[in-house]
């Protein structure tokens, strides 16, 4: 299914993506997932698109989920961080990377705001979307309301646990109101991570990653910047992407133009809200 490009896209044309969302689950016992994955996404790699399917796997196995859908949200050019491509380029890749699944979606509105946006404001757009807007999922028993889930690595919740980072305010609001999926990495230890969290625990759902795997989009700008292949740890179609725009070189061609801010303590939207995504 071909999605137009992001330079063709604006706010005002802008149209929320249901292509892959579906409408009905049969089971009625089942309440209705959808996994919003956040991040810079620059570039979106193999780890990134691994984590939807081991939080639906999960999910299916190991609560009364049934996930009926997931997102891919790319944070805006305003986050001005090192090695952030263009949100052109970073939302083409993913659509690229994403172009044979039923059911993961790329959606542009958070990257095509000119503001920053902080991750509770995405979830709350994905909860007017879905919940709102379309009144939730349809069941045997009725339409259910949604639930809004982030899907994160385990650096996420390493951020949450430390003090100045986040606001308390959106740790409690984004864990209260919508929870997240955490994928386990190594080098990040879990029980350390959610000992402060302890009150939203029942809203943290830890997935233990079977097969590792470390790819990250640094190491992966890294190897650009060194001359080196990139490929099998991204999409063959992002690997052209990449080159044909020369993206990632030691030039910095087709990244951001202010480099180099950093997060302030309670902009809860960045690397960490997608593990290696950094």
């Amino acid at each position: 299914m071909a999605t137009a490009p992001v330079d063709t896209l604006s706010m005002d044309t802008y149209e929320f993506p249901t292509q892959r969302l579906r409408s009905r689950i049969d089971d009625p016992e089942r309440m209705p997932l959808v996994l919003i994955a956040c991040g810079s996404f620059s570039p979106i790699t193999f780890l990134h698109l691994r984590m939807f399917e081991m939080a639906a796997d999960y999910a299916r196995f190991n609560t009364n989920f049934e996930v009926v859908g997931a997102y891919i949200s790319a944070v805006g050019d305003a986050y001005k961080k090192t090695g952030l491509a263009k949100a052109e380029h970073r939302i083409n890749m993913c659509n690229l990377a994403v172009q044979q699944s039923s059911w993961i979606s790329v959606d542009p509105w958070e990257a095509l705001h000119e503001e920053y946006l902080e991750t509770a404001k995405v979830l709350d757009h994905f909860d007017r979307e879905i919940n709102e807007i379309r009144g939730g999922i349809e069941t045997p028993s009725g339409p259910k309301k949604a639930r809004i889930a982030l899907l994160a690595g385990a650096d996420l919740i390493q951020t949450m646990s430390t003090p100045g980072v986040w606001a308390e305010a959106d740790i409690d609001y984004i864990l209260r109101n919508f929870g997240a999926f955490i994928v386990e990495r190594s080098g990040t230890d879990m029980d350390e991570a959610l000992a402060t969290l302890q009150p939203w625990r029942d809203n943290i759902w830890v997935i233990q990653q079977l097969v590792q795997n470390d790819i990250s989009s640094t190491k992966i700008r890294l190897f650009r910047r060194r001359d080196m292949s990139i490929r099998y740890l991204v999409p063959e179609p992002v690997v052209q992407y990449i080159e044909e725009h020369d993206l990632y070189g030691e030039d910095g061609q087709g990244q951001s133009d202010d480099k180099g801010k950093g997060r302030k303590a309670g902009e809860s939207i960045a690397a960490p809200t997608s593990s290696g995504s950094s």
